[in-house]
């Protein structure tokens, strides 16, 4: 950035000579004029870009002068200049535009100067000067304190801009020869607005305007970015380096975790520690001349030190979050894992014995048929119990041949449908137990005819719907088994709703989160 401005001072010179030395014989003093307005706001413009290079105001300033010679080489560039004023005049103090009235005025400005026609013609230059002056003076109103004071300047070069434009368009609907006079009223007064804004930037209201504009710009909670972004907005460094202290490692580390290696003295980039109680909490890595002012270093550290401050507490936040979902997550898959060991260890170790067990008595002969009889009853309530810890089925077979086994054994007919592929088991444990505790109910309470359960993959999502043409009125706070629906689905990141109107029957929806998605065709079937 410091080369580009290097290179536009000569650049400008050549430039400014080079547009004015065919017109110097005819009028020289309007040309001395002219060349001057232009140099002042070259001259000006590049200063301002040096001294304050947060401010946006200095390239504004000098595009405007660079503009204002252009004009003298063709025609449709003759009012190009009057895009970047209508845009400094604007935005002064900061150069940046922040709100749609705003964006609206100056993007009519550039299109006003562009569109040569549009800027000839005196209706259009009366409408374009007084939407100027009305969003300076409107941005004047609603600001306060120090930045105000600093607008108070934006509205006053806004009025004298709008003011000599005004004149002459209307001079020239008259048919008033004031041609000369309106020119000269013109250059001069647009040359002493570029000094008046380039002296109120850099000795007026702009360091406590700046640092006003910078803590808006970081308390605005819907503006997207990373607070590195927001800070290299406000301050208007593109570059800028948030460096986060770790007091573990004794280091700085950016956002993304990456090791932040602070410049040392006399460098080309600054730095600017942010410090709270004497320990130090970041760094800010900046060009050298953005924080120029010491003043204004002070005030910007303290805006940015409580913004650190609120980001290092949201990110902590965050990860307690973050913990404490994992951690859900864990004892639901834990407990999903524990019920399928003890099924396995059901079914493979007591079953089985009580299975021998119970062929030994019947080889045994007739004294011992009631005693088998017993153990074929003890057996069979052993698989059931098995079956409540964890289906055979859903490991065996999946989810969908868990549902069909499950509604196999409802009072009334359910209709599945369900996809034939593979989920994760937490997920498969979870849709299962929603279904299998949503007919419990239905059995219990609904006074249903009919039941149907549907589930389907959506966008990385298993949604799962069981409803039935029942009673309705169900309470989800009346009884914990649907409480602890809620608590196994939430702890898998999804989501359980109950729609259950008087009368009109019950629909428990459940949306599960899937880390890949699986299941291709419906497997439909009707168990009575």
């Amino acid at each position: 950035m410091r080369r580009l401005r290097l290179a536009l001072w000569p650049a400008g010179l050549i430039l400014g000579i080079a547009a004015e030395w065919g017109a110097w014989t005819d009028d020289p003093g309007l040309t001395a004029v002219d060349l001057a307005t232009g140099f002042v706001l070259i001259g000006l413009g590049l200063v301002a870009w040096q001294r304050r290079a947060s401010s946006a105001v200095g390239p504004l300033m000098a595009a405007g002068g660079f503009a204002w010679f252009l004009g003298n080489f063709a025609n449709w560039a003759l009012y190009l200049h009057r895009g970047p004023l209508i845009h400094l005049v604007v935005s002064y103090p900061s150069g940046r535009l922040r709100s749609r009235l705003q964006w609206a005025v100056v993007a009519a400005g550039y299109a006003y100067a562009v569109a040569s026609p549009l800027a000839r013609n005196d209706e259009a230059t009366i409408l374009l000067a007084l939407a100027v002056c009305a969003t300076a003076l409107r941005r004047y109103l609603v600001a306060s304190g120090p930045e105000r004071r600093a607008r108070a300047s934006a509205l006053g070069a806004a009025v004298a801009v709008a003011l000599v434009l005004v004149v002459g368009a209307a001079a020239r609907m008259t048919g008033t020869d004031a041609d000369r006079v309106v020119l000269w009223a013109y250059e001069v007064v647009t040359g002493l607005v570029a000094v008046w804004l380039f002296a109120d930037l850099l000795w007026g209201q702009w360091t406590q305007a700046a640092v006003t504009g910078l803590v808006v710009d970081l308390g605005e909670l819907g503006d997207a970015g990373t607070l590195r972004d927001r800070l290299a907005r406000a301050l208007g460094d593109p570059s800028l380096v948030v460096g986060y202290w770790l007091p573990s490692d004794g280091r700085y580390i950016d956002e993304a975790g990456r090791p932040v290696q602070l410049p040392p003295a006399g460098a080309e980039r600054a730095v600017t520690p942010l410090e709270q109680d004497g320990k130090p909490v970041a760094a800010l890595v900046h060009d050298t001349l953005i924080l120029a002012d010491p003043g204004l270093v002070a005030d910007v550290a303290s805006a940015a030190r409580l913004a650190v401050s609120n980001v290092r507490l949201q990110a902590e936040v965050r990860s307690r979050v973050v913990e404490v979902a994992a951690s859900r997550r864990r004892i639901v898959q834990a407990a999903d894992a524990q019920r399928r060991g003890l099924e396995r260890r059901l079914r493979r170790g007591a079953e089985q014995r009580l299975a021998r067990v119970a062929e030994l008595i019947s080889d045994s002969g007739p004294p011992l048929a009631d005693v088998a009889v017993g153990l074929d009853a003890a057996r069979a309530e052993l698989r059931e119990f098995a079956r409540g810890i964890h289906p055979p089925a859903l490991v065996e077979g999946g989810l969908a041949a868990a549902l069909t086994e499950l509604t196999g054994q409802s009072l009334i007919p359910v209709q599945v449908e369900a996809p034939s592929g593979r989920f994760p088991p937490a997920v498969e444990a979870a849709a299962y137990f929603v279904c299998s505790e949503a007919l419990a109910n239905v059995a219990k309470h609904a006074q249903a005819s009919h039941a149907s359960i549907r589930l389907e993959t959506q966008g990385g999502v298993l949604a799962v719907e069981v409803a039935d043409d029942g009673a309705g009125g169900a309470d989800p706070a009346a009884g914990s088994g649907l409480r602890g629906l809620v608590d196994r689905v939430e702890a898998l990141a999804g989501r359980l709703r109950l729609d259950s109107p008087p009368g009109r029957g019950t629909r428990l929806s459940v949306e599960l989160p899937l880390p890949e998605a699986s299941g291709t065709g419906l497997l439909a079937t009707d168990a009575p």
